[in-house]
């Protein structure tokens, strides 16, 4: 069975979807547009939150804190099959989720069902065990010069562009030094650690889905690979504010 690599907190249209799955055209549309679907043995959730979807129906879909709550379709129990196979605890269930119907879908992850609700429609909490594994932890990252990133390739997903240049402004500017924890590598390690460090980008290129003019000095800042996980840790990244406060307080 082949791997499907989605990016969590990045963008996906259907079209994405189904060009990182190998879809062919005559197995596209259909199912893939009523909420949930199985392709080959793999379940594929998407859904709308905090509002209608384009039939315009509102499922009450919301997130408590990391987790989703999540409703099937009108009539959906626990009874039905394709309830208990996308609840069994081996299924693998990839889950999108837009706030408007005209946007793509973000990926929250791999959804584990925390509880199964014996409503009508069924009521789920998804919570999503691979978080901090599947979020890209990109090594991009002065003059106030500015470069054009994320510019959209596509491949079978898409993959937004890094401009190495810019990253090597963030770090002619700011050092080779963790902006959060101070770390710095090449007194640790010596020669080996020599010019390593991560460029954590402000505002994640997945949630902006375009090309954007970057401030190597206003919007990047170099960070140690472990503070660039705590970032990360979450679905909205941390600020790095946010982040020397908390070691702070530890």
């Amino acid at each position: 069975m082949p791997s499907y690599d989605f990016k969590v907190g990045h963008k996906y249209t259907r079209a994405d979807v189904y060009r990182v799955c190998g879809v062919p055209l005559a197995k596209q549309k259909g199912e893939w547009h009523t909420g949930y679907r199985v392709y080959e043995g793999r379940h594929f959730i998407f859904c709308n939150i905090g509002g209608a979807g384009r039939t315009g129906d509102d499922h009450g879909n919301y997130f408590i804190n990391e987790d989703l709550l999540w409703h099937g379709k009108a009539k959906s129990h626990i009874g039905q099959k394709s309830i208990i196979n996308l609840t069994a605890a081996d299924s693998e269930v990839f889950v999108f989720y837009r706030s408007n119907d005209r946007d793509p879908f973000t990926f929250a992850g791999l959804g584990k069902p925390e509880t199964v609700r014996n409503t009508q429609p069924v009521e789920v909490l998804w919570s999503f065990t691979n978080i901090e594994e599947s979020v890209r932890l990109p090594e991009e990252v002065s003059e106030q010069e500015t470069f054009t990133e994320g510019a959209v390739k596509t491949i079978t997903i898409n993959a937004y562009e890094r401009d190495p240049e810019a990253r090597q402004k963030c770090v002619d500017h700011y050092g080779y030094v963790c902006v959060v924890c101070s770390f710095e590598f090449e007194k640790i390690y010596g020669e080996l650690g020599k010019n390593f460090i991560h460029v954590h980008h402000l505002k994640p290129l997945g949630e902006i889905g375009k090309a954007y003019e970057v401030d190597p000095v206003k919007d990047l800042r170099p960070v140690c690979p472990n503070c660039h996980a705590m970032l990360h840790r979450k679905k909205t990244a941390l600020s790095i504010e946010e982040l020397k406060k908390h070691l702070k307080n530890k």
